[in-house]
């Protein structure tokens, strides 16, 4: 096992690019060689976000097919959002639930927290696998209705070869849930 690195000195951070949404921040950095490099990440915002596979008991997996405008098309996945001040991952899943599939879930197991790109953006996702569902719908933030596919969990392999089922995220959480059932 390799000795444990020691983490770059930050010698300045800057806010280069904003939008509504995003920060972009450059980063000087020197590392423990001495080194020095500027990189840009996302600046972090302090807010995470979850991701849920619901699970019927009639042994569907319950998804969404929602626009994403970072692939300027319609993609397939499970029900995700943000977490809100104040909530906890757990509430924030079953409210992206009921928003998004007209669903909660009296069980839900957290099944891992993942970050997406951590070479740029620090956001962290806790994904969930969500049993024991009961209809209760809330409304949500989405510009258009959501289409809402049942899909045979018997079949959730075949989700793979699925051309809109491509978010990486949406895979992860997909065999994790697949793992913890078996």
């Amino acid at each position: 096992m390799a000795a444990e690195n020691k983490k770059p000195t930050i010698l300045a951070t800057e806010v280069v690019a904003q939008s509504r949404l995003f920060k972009i921040e450059s980063l000087d950095l020197r590392f423990s060689n001495g080194e020095t490099r500027t990189y840009e990440r996302m600046k972090p915002s302090g807010r995470h976000a979850v991701m849920v596979v619901p699970v019927t008991a009639e042994g569907d997996l319950l998804l969404v097919r929602e626009y994403s405008a970072g692939t300027d098309r319609y993609e397939l996945g499970f029900p995700k959002g943000l977490i809100d001040h104040g909530e906890t991952a757990d509430q924030a899943a079953n409210r992206e639930m009921k928003e998004e599939i007209g669903f909660g879930a009296r069980e839900l197991v957290p099944l891992k927290e993942v970050v997406l790109a951590p070479s740029y953006f620090s956001s962290r996702m806790t994904l969930f696998l969500a049993q024991d569902l009961f209809p209760e719908k809330l409304i949500g933030d989405e510009p258009e209705p959501l289409d809402i596919v049942r899909w045979p969990l018997s079949q959730a392999e075949e989700l793979l070869t699925h051309l809109d089922f491509a978010e990486a995220r949406s895979i992860t959480a997909l065999f994790l849930a697949l793992k913890y059932l078996s």
